[in-house]
Parts: C-alpha cells; sequence; structure tokens
C-alpha cells in the first residue's frame, strides 16, 4: 500500500516522501484495511520497530485535517518529551503537559495535539479542563501497562472516563507486549492488528559456553576477554554494532560499564565532547563515574541518574558514538534506542519478601523489542545468558518461545479504588450509586469479571471509608462530594494520604519541618527508600536524639515502614539544609536522580499540605508554604527573600549571604560592582534591573516608569563597564 494513496494532507505526505517512507509496513496496511481513517477503534499489538507510532501520527494527522484535536497518553515523562519532539516537527501545534497536578492548564487546548501522562490526563478530567470534551481521537501508547498494579488503574480509568465524556471518540491503543489482544481489544470495541511481522530481522538466542544458540543455527563468541557478558560485547563492535546490556541493578550496571570501556578504549574524538558534557551536570561521583566510561566508548543508564546525565548518554548512543550502555530496565519501557544487539545479562531481579525471582516474559520481550537499528542494521539479535545447558533450554523455552503474559485489570483494589471513586464523585460522573455501578461496569475489570462480586464488596468498603473520613456524603444513595473531599480530589493526592496528613497536622503539639516531612514521607503518594543494616544506627541515633520533632511515633505502625519513612525524610532534611547532593548521595546510598525524584514528589505534598491546611490546621498554614518554597530551592528559611527574585537559586542566593546581602533592600543599596563580583555581570544587570521595575510597579502600579534617576543611573553605569 503506498503512502501517497492515503487520505492525509499535502504537507504531510510531503514530509514522508522527503523521509523516504512511500511503502506501509505490512501491519500499518492492515491498520488501514480495518478502518483506521474510517473512526474505527484500533488495537495494534505488534514488535518494537514495526511503525506503531506512524500509524497513530497518520490518524491524528487525518483527524486535524478535519478540525479535530488528539490527545496521546505515555506512561513517562521522557517519552512524553521524545513523542512531543518529534511530532513538533510536522507542521501543526504540539503541546505536553506533565506537570502540576491542579492546574487546568486552559491553554494546551490551543493545540492540534497534546501530549500528556495518564496521571495527567486524569487531574486534567478531574480539574474539568474545557477542552477534554473536544478531543477526537484518543492514542494510548504501552496500552499494556494497564497491568501495572500502581499505575494500570488510573490508565484504566482514563480510558473509561475519555470514553464515557467522549461519545464519537476514536481510540488507537499500541504495544508490543500482550498476551491477550483479543481480551483487551473487546473491551475497547476495537479490531485486533497483531503478528510478528519487523522490518528488521530479529534473531533470539541464548549463550552458553562460548556460543550463541539461535534455535538451530549457532555462533561462536571469539573469547577475547575471561568475561562472557563482554565477549558478547565486542563481538557486536567488531561488526560495526552497538550493544544494550541489562542488568539487574544500578551496581550491576555501573561495574559493567566499567568492565566495558576498559575492554572498548575507544579514541572516538566525539566521546571527549560527551564526557566533558557529564562532567559538566555531574553532581556525584557516580556521576564523574559515568563521564569516564563515556570517554572510552561504555555508559551505564539508571534512575538514579540525574536527567541531564540520561538525556546526554541517550543523545550520545543514538548518534552511534558512545558503543554501549549498561541499564537497568529502565530502557526498555519504550524509549528509542534501538541498538545491534541486546544482550539480557540477568533474568533475574530482586523483589522485596521474595528474593531474586525471574522477570516477566513480557519485560524480555520489551527488552530483546530493541535490537535492531532501522536503516543501520541488517539484523537484530537478541541474547539471554545461561550457566549451563539445562539453564539454556530452560531461558528458551520460558522466554524465547513464550507469548508476553495476558493484561488483566488491576482495579478491584481498595488502595487505589477509593482514589478514583472519590475523584468520579467529585467530578460529576457519579452523582448516585446507579451513575457509579454504571460507570464502574465499563472498565476492563468489570469486562473481564462480569459475574465477580470483587468489585461490589471493594467499592462499598472505599465508600464507608469515604463517608467515614468527611469527604462524601451519602444520602439515601445520592452522593456528593464535601469541600474537602473536592479538595483532595483535585489535588490529586490519595484519600488516605490527606486522612494521614490532616489528622497528622490536627494533633500535632507545634510546627516542625522533620515533624511534617516525616508525616509526608508515611502517605502512599511517597515513594520511599530502603534501609539497609547500616542505615539503621543512624536512624535509631537521630529518633533518640530527635523523638520530639517527629509527629508521628514509633507505636505508628511497623519498625520497617517506620524507619523507610524517617529516612526519606531525612534526605528531603539535609536538601533543604543545603548540603550537597553528593554529601547527601554518599551518606544514604542513593543518587541524584533519586534526590530529585523525592524533592518533585515532595514538592507536591507540600503544596497539597499547605491547602489541606488552610482547610484543616490554618495555624500551619504558613509555615508550610515557606517550607514548600525551601524544599523546591533546596534553601535554609533564611534565603527565603533571595529566592524570589529570577535567576537567584540556592547557590546565588547562599553566595549572596554569605556577603551581607541578605534581602532585596540589602541588593538594591549594594554596590553594582559587588554584585556583578558575586553573581556574574549578566545575572546582576538582570537582577538590578527586576528589582528597579519592581519599584517603578510600586509607585505608580503602571510598570511603565523607567525607574528613578539614582537606580537608572546605577544601572547604565553598570552596563558602560
Amino acid at each position: 500500500m503506498k503512502v501517497r494513496d492515503l487520505p492525509l494532507p499535502g504537507y504531510l505526505l510531503d514530509t514522508y516522501a522527503d523521509l523516504g517512507i512511500d511503502e506501509m509496513y505490512p501491519p500499518q496496511a492492515e491498520c488501514v484495511e480495518k478502518g483506521l481513517f474510517e473512526g474505527k477503534n484500533i488495537l495494534l499489538a505488534v514488535p518494537t520497530a514495526s511503525g506503531k507510532t506512524l500509524v497513530a501520527e497518520m490518524a491524528m494527522h487525518y483527524h486535524i485535517s478535519r478540525g479535530g484535536k488528539c490527545l496521546y497518553i505515555v506512561p513517562l515523562k521522557a517519552l512524553a518529551s521524545e513523542k512531543y519532539e518529534d511530532f513538533a516537527r510536522k507542521k501543526v501545534k504540539v503541546g505536553i503537559s506533565t506537570g502540576d497536578f491542579d492546574r487546568r492548564d486552559e491553554n494546551l487546548g490551543r493545540n492540534d495535539i497534546i501530549v500528556a501522562t495518564s496521571e495527567k490526563v486524569d487531574s486534567l478530567i478531574r480539574n474539568s479542563a474545557h477542552w477534554i470534551p473536544t478531543i477526537t481521537l484518543l492514542v494510548v501508547d504501552e496500552v499494556h501497562l494497564i497491568d501495572e498494579p500502581r499505575r494500570g488503574p488510573t490508565l484504566e480509568m482514563v480510558v473509561t472516563k475519555m470514553r464515557a465524556r467522549n461519545e464519537n471518540l476514536q481510540i488507537i491503543a499500541l504495544s508490543a507486549t500482550i498476551g491477550n489482544p483479543c481480551v483487551l481489544a473487546g473491551w475497547l470495541g476495537a479490531e485486533v492488528v497483531t503478528g510478528s511481522w519487523r522490518p528488521i530481522d530479529l534473531r533470539q538466542g541464548v549463550y552458553c559456553n562460548g556460543r550463541i544458540c539461535f534455535g538451530r543455527e549457532t555462533r561462536k563468541v571469539p573469547p577475547v576477554s575471561r568475561n562472557e557478558d563482554v565477549n558478547l560485547l565486542l563481538d557486536t563492535i567488531s561488526e560495526g554494532g552497538q550493544c544494550l546490556v541489562f542488568v539487574s541493578s544500578r551496581k550491576n550496571a555501573e561495574a559493567y560499564a566499567k568492565r566495558a570501556a576498559a575492554a572498548l578504549k575507544c579514541t572516538d574524538p566525539s566521546l571527549e565532547g560527551y564526557a566533558a558534557r557529564l562532567k559538566k551536570v555531574s553532581q556525584t561521583g557516580n556521576e564523574e563515574v559515568l563521564a569516564s566510561c563515556v570517554a572510552m566508548g561504555a555508559a551505564f543508564h539508571h534512575a538514579g541518574l540525574s536527567r541531564e546525565s540520561r538525556a546526554i548518554v541517550e543523545e550520545g548512543f543514538r548518534k552511534g558514538h558512545i558503543r554501549c550502555i549498561a541499564s537497568t530496565p529502565t530502557l526498555a519501557a519504550g524509549l528509542n534506542l534501538p541498538a545491534r544487539r541486546v544482550v539480557v545479562r540477568d533474568f533475574r531481579r530482586y523483589e522485596a519478601g521474595q528474593g531474586m525471582v525471574p522477570i516477566p516474559a513480557r519485560e524480555y520481550h520489551q527488552m530483546a523489542g530493541r535490537a535492531g537499528r532501522p536503516g543501520l542494521d541488517p539484523y537484530g539479535e537478541a541474547v539471554l545468558i545461561a550457566k549451563d545447558e539445562i539453564e539454556a533450554k530452560d531461558l528458551e523455552e520460558f522466554y524465547i518461545n513464550a507469548p508476553a503474559e495476558d493484561v488483566n485489570s488491576r482495579c478491584a483494589d481498595e488502595s487505589v479504588l477509593v482514589t478514583h471513586i472519590l475523584s468520579l464523585i467529585a467530578s460529576g460522573f457519579a452523582r448516585n450509586r446507579d451513575d457509579l455501578v454504571t460507570f464502574l461496569d465499563r472498565t476492563f475489570y468489570y469486562f473481564q469479571h462480569k459475574k465477580s462480586r470483587v468489585m461490589e464488596a471493594v467499592t462499598k468498603k472505599a465508600l464507608d471509608f469515604l463517608e467515614n473520613a468527611g469527604m462524601i456524603t451519602n444520602l439515601g444513595g445520592n452522593l456528593s462530594a464535601t469541600e474537602y473531599g473536592t479538595l483532595v480530589s483535585l489535588l490529586y493526592i490519595d484519600p488516605r494520604g490527606a486522612e494521614t496528613i490532616v489528622s497528622g497536622m490536627r494533633s500535632a503539639k507545634g510546627y516542625s519541618d522533620m515533624g511534617l516531612l516525616h508525616l509526608l514521607c508515611t502517605t502512599p503518594d511517597m515513594f520511599c527508600l530502603y534501609v539497609s543494616n547500616k542505615d539503621l544506627p543512624t536512624m535509631e541515633r537521630y529518633l533518640l536524639e530527635n523523638e520530639d520533632e517527629l509527629w508521628l511515633d514509633l507505636s505508628f505502625g511497623e519498625e520497617e515502614p517506620f524507619f523507610r519513612a524517617l529516612k526519606t525524610a531525612l534526605v528531603l532534611r539535609d536538601w533543604t539544609g543545603e548540603v550537597p547532593i553528593e554529601t547527601i548521595c554518599e551518606r544514604y546510598s542513593i543518587g541524584a536522580g533519586d534526590v530529585h525524584a523525592l524533592v518533585e514528589s515532595c514538592n507536591w505534598l507540600l503544596h497539597a499540605s499547605g491547602r489541606l491546611s488552610s482547610m484543616c490546621a490554618p495555624r500551619f498554614t504558613r509555615a508550610i508554604r515557606e517550607f514548600e518554597v525551601c524544599m523546591k530551592h533546596g534553601i535554609r528559611r533564611e534565603l527565603l527573600p533571595l529566592v524570589r527574585l529570577r535567576n537567584i537559586g540556592r547557590v546565588r542566593a547562599r553566595s549572596l549571604y554569605s556577603n551581607g546581602i541578605t534581602t532585596p533592600d540589602a541588593l538594591r543599596a549594594a554596590d553594582p560592582r559587588v554584585v556583578a563580583s558575586i553573581l556574574g555581570r549578566g545575572v546582576a544587570q538582570s537582577v538590578l534591573k527586576q528589582l528597579e521595575q519592581e519599584d517603578s510597579d510600586d509607585r505608580d502600579g503602571t510598570g511603565g516608569d523607567t525607574g528613578t534617576p539614582l537606580v537608572q543611573s546605577r544601572l547604565d553605569a553598570f552596563s558602560a563597564r
């Protein structure tokens, strides 16, 4: 099927022609034949690199050309940025939203395509963004994540809400790994397009005793080193390919990258540039190690790295300069980083309470799907490593020859359903018990379990909790959210966590930053750090010396969750205490990416706590709102007056404060030459102009005055220098 024959706008056809896209891949052609341009819902479940995104893109431009609007849902913020950049090149207005959960983001509605995470879309629906009902096409990327226990229910609820609110909505669901596509398609009312076709042949095999067995075919791997995983890498590099190596932990990724770098010893001049950029953004010792590895052609990639470091590694690999990345499964979750060979070195990983357990077949297929660079490789290889012949046969049976696991709904879990039931009531989807039942009957869970009474029992428990917490009223089956319940829903926090926060604030004798932090770290919305045996003495010593600062005592719950919350709170306390991030990472055995992720989560919970405090514990509101700013910037309270100025963050504010400039008024009175020596000439000039503009606005309320002669002359003199 020729692309030129499709009912697409001319600009898109010209773009595809320029990119050399003339012929449709078989799965793409099947989507067209099954009604892609006729409004039919499509579930496209085909291997990675088979052109799924192109199908969605064509459908989106078809809708846009007819006055429609499109919503593209992704599971990860990094993937949202990647899709945004890709779609924005095609002459349409594209918006992206992954941030604050209590904003309507009305300006997003001006775009033709909106890219967002499922959580952000859920919050937009809760906050009644006016443009949601105007969406005509919903694209759900990585739809198999409906099966993920933590985030799956949100994705399922978003799809159900969108279908309920947008009657003529077309849905395109994309995935590479679904064991039961017909069941999921049945729920969506979608045509199924599935198969194993790939534009690049994928060879899947098991390495054992110096050879890779690809079914009946074998390939000998030269024993260049005594490490089998390094030999597999060097074998790939010798033929001009790149390699992704998936391991079970961050430490394993870093250790492998060091060995790979020592074996590669690349001399590509471009690598020095990437290494220099990594050193520039480096915040910890292991990021310095990363830069050293990259200089020799290898890298590691995991969530403990800063976003800047991960982005540099990804760029270097995409452009072919970095030859190898050792990674935890972060790279297998949708990011477009293909390689000639994918080595799944560790097929077991640690699970709390279970020890080392085999990864699911779906996860293996996600990793294997990264093999083969379109336009660069004649084939791709996915290789598992076995210790003996018996394990080799098991790996072939349980991974290579096994289909992905079935996708199942995770909605019938009281811990997640209580959140979504509150949102359904607060946002008007369910005004009575019958409305609620009708809505839940549209879910994937009900589609799979029509005769089950589990959902009914869980729903009753959730309603009882919400009513007892004062978040809803239930009068003869008529349901409505209270002011408290509405606020909790709009804030996008777990109702159980909201109750914990409110109860903690009400019972606290006095305000304490650590009391609040530890409280927030016990809520379901906060991910808490693992506590090792070497952490316990520090935790116990803090508890002994500072027990009065905490709002909760050890009798609140089990020892493990208490200390996990305490360790997490101490990390955040150090951040707001201006402890260098490298020291924090070393002190708590975490990465810079972990610190930033914790700060981001805590910022949101502090914002929510400030709003809840205004309603339920106003005596703490001011302190919480101040601490929210401290958390955002990583500062002590004494720097609050300075960081309100644009371009003044934690480092510059501390430099000013240490030099006796402690307030904006002191900054106004300071010699510009002194300010320039502290901040640098450009930043100093910008800050002084900002203060002058504020003075002008204060005088006449118009902002149009150019300033008093005194301050303006100082600025002119500063500019002249």
